[in-house]
């Protein structure tokens, strides 16, 4: 049996000194990339423009996200669920960033912080890894 597929477009950003912004939605309890799911019509570039500015204030054209690919894996917050996530990078010459929108909490991460974080699948398996594959 399949399971149910949860589209979304999700930001791999990291900061000069090489750490990667993680966020943690109100309600959830584990942290992952900011992004979310596209509108109707809306591409996937978008998505993440869009999600990104409102999820952490940071605002950012299109042409500054690098396209990651298509990744999978279990969802956090869906229950049963996969999530297919077009992720893109984008590194930032400062790491100021504010909670906005569904937003309870971000965090920094360097890699020697993922052991002792609680993070979604998608993050701890793939994305995060690609964070700092990039520098």
């Amino acid at each position: 049996m399949s399971h149910p597929v949860v589209h979304v477009s999700a930001a791999v950003v990291t900061d000069a000194d090489g750490r990667a912004l993680v966020v943690r939605k109100h309600g959830a309890e584990v942290f992952q990339q900011p992004g979310g799911k596209p509108d109707p019509g809306e591409s996937a570039l978008d998505a993440v423009v869009r999600e990104v500015r409102e999820e952490t204030g940071i605002v950012a054209e299109a042409g500054s996200f690098v396209p990651l690919g298509r990744f999978t894996d279990a969802a956090a917050n869906e229950p049963g669920h996969v999530v297919v996530a077009d992720a893109f990078a984008l590194r930032l010459s400062d790491g100021r960033a504010v909670a906005g929108a569904e937003i309870a909490e971000l965090r920094w991460l360097t890699p020697d912080d993922v052991d002792a974080t609680p993070l979604a699948p998608l993050s701890r398996n793939q994305l995060l890894a690609l964070a700092w594959r990039e520098r």
